[in-house]
């Protein structure tokens, strides 16, 4: 008896040991590639950890390496990265359910939850489900919404993962999707054709913070890097 108990005690051991190593094959902490390493990115989000990032941390979770909005009705607000940045690159993963639809805050200032935006906003959108047939262009993904239109017809399927690159440099942004690029303009010349009053004037901020701008649907981020030009 005691014999058969000790070996039932060692097979235990064994299969909590597989149990812990596959998990953490699951959790592959994300690193960057010796050509990004020599660019000076560096990572916001390595799938391990949101000591990085502030703000509606109760919705924005860790999830199986990413950052997935779980939108609730008792909270709300956004996630903002904890430094500030003017200049940079930005490249990042991120995974639409149906109906998705958040924001990227870039330049952002701080917004206390539940208070709104203030900042330049790129619209993170399923594009193709029926309830968004009949937007404004500047409304669909990749644009800076309702102020310059992007490009359509590259993001892929809901469900399925997308690479995006968002450049932004003084006024001049560039937005690559998928390899394609679906936006390039400049915020000064667009907001210049808009009526006085119909933008807010931190969409024109020179630095602030990248955030999450959710809009209560489930949205994943991942691999998310920066590079401060």
């Amino acid at each position: 008896m005691m014999r058969n108990w000790k070996n039932g005690i060692c097979a235990l051991c064994i299969l909590c040991v597989v149990s812990v190593n596959v998990s953490g094959q699951q959790q592959d902490k994300f690193e960057l590639s010796k050509k990004e390493k020599k660019e000076g990115y560096k990572i916001l989000f390595d799938g391990t950890s949101m000591d990085q990032w502030k703000g509606n941390t109760a919705e924005y979770v860790l999830e199986e390496g990413t950052i997935t909005m779980r939108p609730t009705q008792e909270e709300g607000g956004n996630l903002y990265t904890k430094d500030t940045y003017a200049d940079f690159t930005l490249r990042f993963e991120f995974l639409l359910g149906p109906a998705g639809n958040n924001g990227l805050g870039l330049r952002h200032d701080f917004v206390e939850p539940k208070k709104g935006y203030s900042g330049m906003e790129l619209q993170i959108l399923d594009n193709e489900h029926p309830s968004y047939k009949d937007l404004e262009p500047g409304q669909y993904h990749g644009s800076v919404y309702k102020i310059i239109p992007a490009r359509r017809g590259f993001l892929k399927p809901a469900g399925e993962w997308n690479v995006q690159e968002v450049r932004a440099k003084g006024d001049h942004l560039q937005v690559i999707l998928n390899g394609e690029k679906i936006l390039d303009g400049h915020l000064k010349e667009a907001t210049a054709k808009l009526k006085p009053g119909s933008f807010q004037k931190a969409v024109l901020n020179e630095s602030g913070h990248i955030a999450f701008l959710g809009h209560g649907s489930v949205v994943k981020f991942r691999n998310i890097r920066i590079k401060e030009n």
